[in-house]
């Protein structure tokens, strides 16, 4: 049932079935079973967890954190990122999405509407570097 709605990391199913009170060996042979037959892939786990965020403006270090939470290995991670960077150049889509949130801001002062989108832009997972030179192009 898990596995039905969503992909799960081999952490996440483990952790589960944990809760669930399943034994060690129980879960080690269910996750063997599972990784034999393609139900359990944390590449393609990350691939799916990266694609689904992209749509929304995450950045890297917020999806590279959310990954290492499930449990996928850093080798993947940083490959899945690369993949993202290529498809979603980081500086575009801060600059886009700075100048918009910078937009509904205007009636502020343009150095505190400058540090909301600072802050928001760092919330969201953007390198420091790139929301700097994103402001800075305003």
């Amino acid at each position: 049932m898990l596995l039905k709605f969503r992909l799960r990391s081999e952490k996440e199913l483990s952790c589960r079935l944990k809760e669930k009170k399943f034994q060690a060996p129980v879960i080690r042979e269910v996750i063997s079973f599972l990784k034999e037959r393609r139900f359990l892939d944390d590449r393609e786990f990350a691939r799916m967890w990266v694609a689904s965020r992209a749509g929304r403006p995450w950045g890297p270090c917020r999806l590279r954190q959310e990954l290492r939470l499930k449990g996928v290995s850093q080798e993947i991670i940083d490959e899945e990122l690369q993949r993202l960077q290529e498809n979603f150049p980081e500086a575009e889509t801060v600059s886009r999405i700075a100048r918009s949130r910078f937009e509904r801001l205007c009636g502020r002062e343009p150095e505190k509407a400058k540090r909301r989108v600072y802050g928001y832009l760092i919330r969201r997972g953007f390198s420091p570097a790139s929301v700097r030179d994103a402001l800075e192009n305003l």
